[in-house]
């Protein structure tokens, strides 16, 4: 059984301040994981940025680490006044985005949860960053919360243009699956699928079908009910995969080998893998 972790932050879990970059020590930090991830059959993990620094840590685990790649990006909750110098900085990433294993554009989206955000720049940046991705014909990851009504009509501004990519830890209900999956999308589905109240995602996944989804941890973040608490792991997406097997009622080798294979299609990384 081969499993993607599609969604993870190793760099997170192996420092304590944000937007630090990494010592050699703490890559060495993340050898243990990503064995014990390997133990449980979580062969590839994708690490995703949220800043220029995050981003340049998830390229450092990639170069070290052979079953590592990366994703660049700026989360909209970490846009500052200079996120346009921020985005130069992607950009001259990207110039070298083989070498530097990067194989998505990301995290990235619209976040109006917090009071203080600023519409405008998110939006901006949102823009910015989905182009990038289509000039690099990458994946994006895109991050939305309390912003339903607004990303997707961002997205459909590029219908047709060959844009592809996933709705991260994804939370909303069937017509926002549906239109995102019309779009070219797939579903980043976590530990949240396995929360008592989370029944609406359940359904979803039930609905839409194993074709479009794909499996992520969040990690350190979200991690599944019975680790509530502690820190979530990359080995948890075996478990999310059992979950979902016994969701519908189908052999777990049989989601592994789907979500895998949508995976491999979306991040278009077949020849490296």
């Amino acid at each position: 059984m081969y499993l993607i972790d599609t969604h993870c932050h190793i760099n997170a879990m192996v420092k304590s301040p944000f937007d630090a970059p990494l010592t050699t020590h703490e890559i060495d930090a993340a050898e243990p994981i990503i064995l014990e991830a390997k133990a449980h059959n979580v062969s590839t993990i994708i690490n995703v940025g949220t800043s220029v620094i995050e981003s340049k840590n998830c390229i450092a685990l990639a170069q070290r680490y052979e079953n590592c790649y990366a994703a660049i990006g700026i989360h909209p909750n970490d846009l500052t006044s200079m996120w346009k110098n921020d985005i130069e900085e992607l950009k001259k990433l990207l110039q070298k985005k083989e070498d530097y294993k990067i194989i998505a554009i990301g995290e990235c989206g619209l976040d109006k949860h917090y009071p203080d955000y600023d519409e405008q720049r998110q939006r901006d940046a949102f823009k910015i960053q989905i182009e990038l991705a289509l000039e690099h014909g990458l994946a994006l990851i895109v991050h939305t919360r309390d912003a339903d009504d607004e990303v997707l009509p961002i997205i459909a501004e590029y219908r047709g243009q060959g844009l592809k990519g996933v709705i991260h830890c994804f939370s909303e209900g069937l017509a926002f699956a549906q239109k995102a999956i019309e779009l070219g999308f797939v579903l980043g589905i976590g530990g949240t699928i396995t929360y008592p109240k989370n029944q609406v995602l359940r359904e979803v996944v039930k609905t839409v079908g194993l074709e479009h989804i794909i499996l992520e941890t969040d990690a350190p973040f979200l991690p599944p009910q019975e680790f509530r608490g502690k820190q979530n792991h990359p080995k948890y997406i075996a478990l999310i995969a059992e979950y979902i097997a016994k969701l519908v009622t189908i052999d777990v080798e049989i989601v592994a080998e789907q979500t895998t294979k949508n995976a491999l299609r979306i991040f278009n990384v077949r020849s490296t893998l």
